[in-house]
């Protein structure tokens, strides 16, 4: 981390949100391996000077929050600025916080917040806490003219999440940090906040990591991806808390280790080249899936998402829930000559067709 020269009054930052191609679920634990693909549907953070304290204000909070420093946190001036700032501004507060655990002093600031992976306010699933968290530590870092590498702002978004929530695998983060085609592992999230109680934020972002990995992927050289939406939201944190009585038996134990071996081919399928291995390890994944939803009785698949697949198939592609499933968005890798038909198909079940294409990591 370095300071720049120059003090920028007002900063704005884009992340990308994500799709899982494989590996969700099994993800959460540490070290095992997904991977994903960020896409150009981004969540934009702009910080500017306030008069005092600091002012948050999101597209789905238009009329924000406004907070003050109090015991090295951040607190609501009143009882309705404090309820959004334990809920659905929760990781934009997380953001600042990590930061100013940095020993930095954050000035009075406005921070505004807009999304385009809602409409309306129904989440597509495609990754909008992690996008904004990883935009907002972008943003404010730029404001404190504080200079990142991709690694230090991933891990203090990182840190910034887990505290909020200990399950979340951090793979969104990475999506939206380096971008593009990427195999990743999940730090193990306890140990790095207990490292944080101990060592403080600055020698936790510089410490290794037991379990994180992430490196990038070259995209499908031969099918297109395409993503659909069912319309219908799904909480991630929700569906994998399902899994709690069922982690650790030895269902649990074996999922992981199919899973981990059809990730391990999917990497070696996109690093060289083999769209027909590609194709068979995406159905692959998607009947992992439906394996952990007969024995867990999550709630992965829904009958849109079922119809979504099926029609992929039907146009010798392959598709599958991306994510954790139970709504959201499903994604297909196929021929490009067959994706008119597809998105024929899916409108025709339900599915409406999302318009993103893979994309780069947080930009300004």
């Amino acid at each position: 981390m370095t300071r720049a020269s120059t003090r920028t009054r007002v900063v704005t930052r884009h992340a990308p949100g994500k799709l899982f191609i494989a590996g969700e679920y099994a993800v959460v634990e540490p070290g095992q391996p997904a991977i994903l693909v960020a896409v150009d549907r981004t969540v934009s953070v702009t910080v500017s000077d306030a008069d005092s304290g600091v002012v948050v204000v999101s597209d789905l909070c238009p009329h924000g929050a406004r907070l003050r420093w109090r015991d090295g946190g951040l607190a609501g001036c009143d009882p309705e600025s404090e309820r959004l700032a334990r809920g659905g501004l929760a990781h934009v507060v997380s953001a600042i916080e990590v930061l100013a655990e940095l020993g930095l002093a954050v000035p009075a600031s406005h921070v505004s917040v807009t999304s385009r992976l809602h409409e309306g306010g129904t989440k597509f699933g495609l990754g909008s806490s992690g996008a904004v968290t990883v935009a907002t530590v972008a943003a404010v870092a730029a404001r404190l003219d504080l200079s990142l590498s991709p690694d230090a702002r991933f891990r203090l978004a990182m840190l910034a999440t887990a505290r909020l929530d200990p399950n979340a695998s951090g793979g969104d983060l990475a999506a939206s940090t380096w971008g593009g085609w990427l195999a990743y592992r999940a730090p193990d999230r306890a140990a790095v906040l207990d490292l944080a109680r101990r060592r403080g934020v600055a020698a936790t972002i510089r410490l290794p990591w037991q379990g994180f990995a992430v490196r990038r992927l070259p995209p499908p050289d031969r099918l297109v991806l395409e993503v659909g939406w069912t319309g219908t939201p799904a909480s991630t944190n929700t569906q994998v808390s399902k899994l709690d009585s069922w982690r650790g038996g030895p269902a649990h134990r074996e999922f992981l280790v199919h899973s981990a071996e059809c990730v391990r081919s999917v990497e070696r399928a996109l690093e060289n080249g083999d769209h027909l291995v590609l194709l068979q390890q995406i159905r692959a994944a998607r009947q992992l899936l439906a394996g952990l939803d007969r024995e867990a009785g999550v709630g992965i698949f829904t009958d849109r998402l079922t119809a979504l697949c099926d029609a992929a198939e039907a146009e010798d592609g392959a598709a599958k829930p991306s994510g954790a499933g139970g709504g959201d968005c499903g994604i297909a890798l196929l021929d490009a000559e067959a994706a008119p038909r597809l998105r024929e198909r899916w409108a025709a079940a339900g599915v409406r067709p999302l318009p993103v294409s893979p994309t780069k990591g947080i930009g300004e």
